[in-house]
C-alpha cells in the first residue's frame, strides 16, 4: 500500500493524448495532482484532474478557433502523480522531485487539486530555472493570509509564502478577480509589496480585448519590465458560481468564462513556462459546467503555446 494508487486517480488522458510513456519526447505535458487535503470549506478537488480530462474528450480534434492550431500532436499526459493524501508536508515532499523531472523535460500544464499545490510547484520552477518568476494569478481569493485557520500553510497562504521565499518577482505578481471577504492587510498584500491586484469589481462589464486592455497592458508592462519567466495559475473559483459551481469555496460576483478566455488569448505572447488549473470539485458541479470551463482554459493555454512556438 505504499504506491499511493488511490481509486479516484484519472484513468483517461487530456484530449485523448498519448500517455507520456508512449510519447516521452513531446514538448508539452499534462499531469494531475489529485490532492485536496488543505481545503477550508468543501472537499472534492482530488477528483478534479479526472473530471477535467473527461470533459476534454468533447474538444474533439482540439483545433482551437482563435489560435487555429491543435495542441493534440504536441502533448502527452503523465497521469496523476502519486503522493500521500493525508499530510500537506508529505504531499509536497513527494511532489517536488516528480515535478522537477517533468519540468526539466516538458512545458507543463498541471491539473489540481487544491491551490496549496502551487507553492511546491513554484519552489520547483525556481530551482530549475534559477530565478524568480512573474505570476499571473486568477482567483476569487487573495491567498495571502498569514495562517490557514490556525495552520501555518495551506491553500489560502501560498501566495504570501511564495513572495516571502523569493520565488516571485513582487512587481510582476498580478492577481485578477479577487473579491472574497477578508482583512484588508491580506487583500492588499500583493499591492503592498509592489504587485497589482485587479479586483472583480474593476472587471465588471469588461469582456472584449478592448475593454480588458487596462488589465492586459499592465500585465504585459510589468512582466516585460521584470524580464522574468511567467507562471499562470487559475483557481476555477475566479469564475462566478454561475459559470463554475463545482468548487470548494464559491464566491458570487466573479468573472465570466468569456473574460478568462479573452485574457488567455490576449496574454499568449508572454513567456509562460507553465500553468496550473486548480480547485475543480466535481461533487458540486452542475451539468459539468466547471469541468468544461477548466478543460477549455487548459486547452486554450496549450493552443496558445503551440501557436507562439510556430
Amino acid at each position: 500500500m505504499s504506491n499511493h494508487a488511490f481509486p479516484y486517480l484519472s484513468s483517461g488522458t487530456f484530449l485523448n493524448a498519448p500517455a507520456r510513456n508512449q510519447a516521452p519526447g513531446r514538448r508539452f505535458c499534462v499531469a494531475g495532482i489529485a490532492w485536496d487535503g488543505a481545503v477550508t470549506n468543501r472537499p472534492g478537488a482530488r477528483f478534479g484532474p479526472s473530471a477535467i480530462r473527461r470533459a476534454s474528450q468533447m474538444l474533439c480534434d482540439a483545433g482551437h478557433p482563435f489560435f487555429d492550431v491543435s495542441p493534440l500532436g504536441h502533448i502527452c499526459d503523465a497521469g496523476d502523480l502519486p503522493h500521500p493524501n493525508t499530510s500537506l508536508a508529505a504531499m509536497r515532499e513527494a511532489l517536488q522531485p516528480q515535478a522537477e523531472a517533468l519540468i526539466q523535460a516538458h512545458h507543463m500544464a498541471w491539473l489540481g487539486g487544491d491551490h496549496s499545490l502551487t507553492l511546491p510547484l513554484l519552489r520547483t520552477y525556481r530551482k530549475v530555472l534559477g530565478r524568480p518568476l512573474a505570476l499571473v494569478h486568477l482567483d476569487a481569493h487573495c491567498d495571502t493570509w498569514t495562517d490557514h485557520f490556525g495552520e501555518p500553510s495551506g491553500h489560502g497562504t501560498w501566495t504570501r509564502e511564495a513572495l516571502q521565499e523569493g520565488l516571485l518577482v513582487p512587481e510582476a505578481t498580478l492577481q485578477i478577480g479577487i473579491r472574497s471577504s477578508g482583512e484588508k492587510a491580506a487583500r492588499d498584500y500583493v499591492n503592498s509589496v509592489g504587485g497589482r491586484v485587479f479586483t472583480a469589481r474593476e472587471l465588471r462589464g469588461a469582456e472584449s480585448p478592448a475593454q480588458l486592455a487596462f488589465v492586459i497592458d499592465e500585465i504585459g508592462r510589468r512582466v516585460h519590465a521584470a524580464a522574468a519567466p511567467v507562471y499562470l495559475t487559475i483557481d476555477i473559483d475566479c469564475l462566478d458560481p454561475a459559470f463554475a459551481p463545482g468548487t470548494g469555496t464559491p464566491e458570487p460576483g466573479g468573472m465570466t468564462t468569456a473574460q478568462v478566455l479573452t485574457l488567455l488569448e490576449e496574454l499568449a505572447g508572454l513567456d509562460f513556462v507553465g500553468m496550473d488549473c486548480v480547485e475543480v470539485a466535481p461533487p458540486y458541479d452542475v451539468a459539468e459546467l466547471t469541468a468544461n470551463a477548466a478543460s477549455t482554459f487548459v486547452w486554450t493555454y496549450l493552443a496558445g503555446r503551440v501557436a507562439r512556438a510556430g
